[in-house]
């Protein structure tokens, strides 16, 4: 059949396939309600609603958003598209997950470090921190990305690796610093050229790119994360909303993209679709690869009963992001749902991603 996208009036549309057909139910009502009264309040100035199946999709737009390709500061989304680009280089066979991080960057050693591999960077549990403990001094002083790669190299692991689930933006970037050394390109124009191109992701950019920052969606940055300036009068230069930061395109959350071009890149997973990265490494990345007891993640991507809304499946995947933002693909309903806002997370609790998630989510269990 016939893809077909259905914007803002597609409520009343033809009701001739599974996910049109579910537009009746209150649920999917609910979810486009619950952000159309959350931008009427002035409690979120912006958001996008995407949601696809095979054979259709429709997006709704909200608040100061006009148009479903605005495009937004992703968040951690960003860490498994960045990501995506480095198990490229996995395809090509120029690193293996049991590869100690050494290999790759030699200085990355001592105290521990020498045992730290590949997949424990990409599945968070490398004894890294999140962030640095200079993140806001290098982030006022307007570092460049290769300054904060120097200090995490050289900062001490919190727990032996593997022993541990710890969530770590540096590891996401010395994982993605691996890339660049690999393949002798920066990771903004790495992105672009093996993720965003070939996926036709083209309201998307790691950084800024090609794009204008008057083109992107602000970040309500009263309520930014601490790390990105909340709560300090003088962040103004360095948060969230910055030249500095829209430029940057920090792999684990530097990323700007529209609601369906993060819905195009979730179906290269969701359907294996083999147009960035082999069949079996789509699997691979969505495929837990930690511990029990420990928090389940694939490569780069969050996975099961937590990785989408409150009602997916444990098949589900995908990430969210601290600027407001949501992703994940359901193989047992074949359901993609993208809630960008721009509401940081820590907010509102709940936050008006999730209760739209979750409303996309029913809807999807009740479909014939």
């Amino acid at each position: 059949m016939k893809r077909r996208t259905f914007l803002q009036c597609g409520l009343a549309a033809s009701l001739s396939s599974p996910l049109l057909a579910a537009l009746k139910q209150s649920q999917v009502d609910e979810a486009a309600q619950v952000l159309q009264r959350a931008t009427a309040s002035g409690q979120v100035s912006a958001a996008v609603l995407h949601v696809s199946q095979p054979d259709a999709s429709f997006s709704r737009v909200f608040g100061s958003a006009s148009d479903p390709d605005a495009m937004f500061l992703l968040g951690s989304i960003s860490k498994p598209i960045c990501v995506t680009a480095l198990m490229t280089l996995f395809d090509r066979g120029e690193f293996r997950l049991a590869d100690p991080v050494k290999k790759f960057i030699p200085q990355f050693t001592g105290d521990g470090h020498d045992d730290v591999t590949m997949q424990h960077l990409l599945t968070h549990v490398s004894g890294l921190p999140d962030q640095l403990a200079a993140n806001d001094a290098l982030r006022k002083s307007h570092a460049p990305l290769s300054e904060f790669i120097a200090q995490a190299i050289r900062t001490p692991l919190q727990f032996a690796p593997g022993s541990k689930y710890q969530y770590s933006s540096m590891a996401i970037l010395l994982a993605t610093h691996v890339a660049e050394r690999l393949s002798g390109t920066d990771i903004l124009t790495l992105v672009d050229r093996t993720v965003l191109q070939p996926l036709g992701m083209k309201h998307s950019a790691q950084g800024l790119g090609r794009f204008e920052q008057s083109a992107m969606i602000p970040v309500q940055t009263e309520f930014a994360a601490i790390e990105a300036g909340g709560g300090d009068p003088t962040a103004k230069e360095w948060d969230w909303n910055s030249s500095y930061w829209r430029k940057l395109g920090a792999p684990w959350g530097g990323t700007h993209a529209s609601a369906p071009d993060v819905a195009q890149y979730l179906a290269e997973f969701l359907f294996a679709k083999g147009t960035v990265v082999k069949p079996e490494t789509a699997r691979l990345m969505t495929t837990n690869h930690n511990r029990p007891g420990q928090t389940p993640r694939g490569l780069g991507l969050n996975v099961g009963l937590g990785a989408g809304s409150a009602g997916c499946s444990e098949k589900t995947f995908g990430h969210t992001g601290s600027t407001g933002t949501l992703a994940w693909a359901d193989p047992a309903t074949q359901t993609i749902c993208v809630v960008l806002t721009s509401l940081p997370a820590r907010a509102v609790q709940p936050h008006p991603r999730d209760l739209a998630g979750a409303q996309i989510a029913a809807a999807a269990r009740r479909m014939p």
